[in-house]
């Protein structure tokens, strides 16, 4: 900076230089993704890769360049590549630990928004779930279907009244199920 003769006090030199280098990393992080991203396009546009593959690919590959011009900001300024990559991987197992843990309830909740658009039954209709071919399961008829399960009263055996039975939704999409229409009976 001596040689500019910049009449610039020495302690507004060191950021206005650690900032000038910040803003060249980032610019060189973005216009890096782009040329990537075209060169991706043309990949795609001479040979026949599905748009299945291409979008994935392109954004995964743009996440990776940026998160790594910010990698290279953080270190000039002064965070250590070290520290980051604890907390990274200290926040991935937490999350890691806490998907585990919630697994049957995210499993319950998926397999509602599929019976919602599939559609394998509806409210009235009459289920049955099937532990083996030979072996009949938990059967009734549909009144509920909710995110985590789905209410199906049971028919009044001898002597006995009718019972509710809550079954979680991921079981309909483990085991076979019979169903008749509300028509059908």
């Amino acid at each position: 900076m001596e040689a500019l003769h910049l009449p610039l006090p020495a302690e507004l030199i060191a950021p206005l230089w650690i900032g000038l280098q910040i803003l060249l990393i980032l610019l060189a992080g973005y216009f890096s993704q782009r040329v990537v991203a075209r060169f991706l396009t043309r990949l795609g546009q001479r040979y026949p890769f599905p748009p299945q593959l291409m979008m994935p690919l392109r954004g995964g590959l743009r996440w990776f360049i940026m998160g790594s011009a910010v990698i290279v900001v953080l270190e000039r300024l002064g965070v250590s590549a070290t520290v980051l990559w604890t907390a990274l991987s200290g926040f991935v197992a937490v999350a890691a630990i806490a998907f585990f843990a919630m697994w049957s309830v995210l499993s319950n909740l998926l397999c509602a928004v599929l019976i919602f658009t599939v559609g394998p039954f509806r409210i009235g209709d009459v289920v049955e779930l099937l532990d083996t071919l030979d072996k009949p399961g938990v059967k009734g008829r549909v009144v509920a279907i909710n995110l985590l399960y789905t209410t199906l009263i049971e028919p009044a055996e001898a002597g006995s009244g009718s019972s509710m039975v809550q079954v979680p939704n991921s079981l309909f999409f483990q085991r076979s199920v019979r169903r008749w229409r509300e028509g059908d009976l």
